[in-house]
């Protein structure tokens, strides 16, 4: 089909931490005193201070387990650094339209994040995340309240993201993930066919690797609502609705049906620009019982694949 062929690339460039590493070291006592950004590029073979600094202002770098960005830092002693190093060429700012705003209030805020960024801070980078980029539009709005990242979507995931903005609605929104009052429906694009126009996966996950899960006895229970929503017999549009909130739920029941999601890097065969997992809309009620409803729109690299699997082009 000629819509699918836009979706394969060269299977090198999915996303994963791929050449990163996390380096820790201890200062001795001919270290004693020494900036951090000179801890770094002493004690770490092929890091310049340069690079060093890059490091730290990123988010990259945690002294005795706390984050560091101040690069003058000095150090004594018996202190531990770590540092994320990630491959040439994968940092970049994260920067989102106006229109990535979905929805704001005096409580919280939604926003509609990009496929191929981490929702909140890793070991290699602060900058550069939602979490971050959140942090810093509350302070161009005059708060200093931290991001608090009450739920999140897998790097690989896009969609509605929604970010309370002072410990009471941390709160509330909290619970109501917790209690699983938020209605969350997704968008996958598949390989291959579901026989039935509806179904459900109750089958409980677990972790069967370091970053893998599975389907597992003893595992924790899952369920997922799916309907078939448009198909070329090659690869489906499938609306997702996850009634629990596992880890991987929706990948890891889409792989146990038979039909990962395309440009899945851990459980798809079909390698493509992006996961194409998409959360499109979240319904719930807010502090005071209102409802409300969120909805974020596709990327153009998603939504191009989907109005081809429509107009079957």
């Amino acid at each position: 089909m000629d819509f699918a062929i836009g979706i394969l690339f060269d299977i090198e460039r999915q996303t994963g931490y791929y050449g990163s590493m996390i380096i820790k070291k201890t200062i001795e006592n001919e270290h004693n005193g020494l900036r951090l950004d000179d801890a770094i590029a002493t004690l770490c073979s092929g890091v310049s201070k340069s690079e060093a600094r890059r490091i730290i202002d990123r988010g990259g770098c945690a002294v005795n387990a706390a984050m560091v960005r101040v690069a003058s830092r000095s150090l004594k002693t018996g202190d531990t650094f770590e540092i994320g190093l990630m491959e040439a060429g994968r940092f970049s700012d994260l920067l989102l339209p106006p229109e990535a705003l979905l929805y704001e209030d005096s409580d919280l805020i939604a926003v509609n994040k990009p496929a191929g960024i981490n929702s909140q801070r890793t070991p290699y980078q602060l900058k550069g995340t939602l979490e971050y980029w959140v942090t810093e539009y509350f302070k161009a709005q005059g708060s200093n309240e931290p991001a608090r990242v009450v739920h999140r979507l897998d790097r690989g995931t896009s969609g509605a993201m929604l970010f309370p903005k002072h410990r009471p609605a941390a709160a509330w929104l909290s619970k109501r993930f917790h209690d699983g009052t938020v209605d969350k429906r997704y968008l996958a694009l598949v390989s291959g066919r579901p026989e039935q126009e509806r179904w459900n996966v109750d089958a409980p996950i677990g972790k069967i690797a370091s970053a893998r899960y599975g389907i597992v006895t003893g595992g924790k229970s899952a369920t997922t609502e799916f309907r078939l929503l448009s198909s070329s017999g090659e690869i489906s549009l499938v609306e997702a609705k996850p009634l629990t909130g596992r880890t991987h739920q929706i990948r890891v029941h889409l792989e146990y049906c038979g039909m990962p999601i395309i440009g899945d890097p851990t459980y798809g065969k079909v390698p493509a620009e992006r996961m194409m997992l998409h959360c499109a809309e979240m319904i719930f009620a807010d502090a005071k019982e209102k409802e409300l409803r969120v909805t974020a729109p596709l990327d153009s690299v998603f939504s191009r694949i989907v109005e081809g699997l429509r107009s079957g082009c």
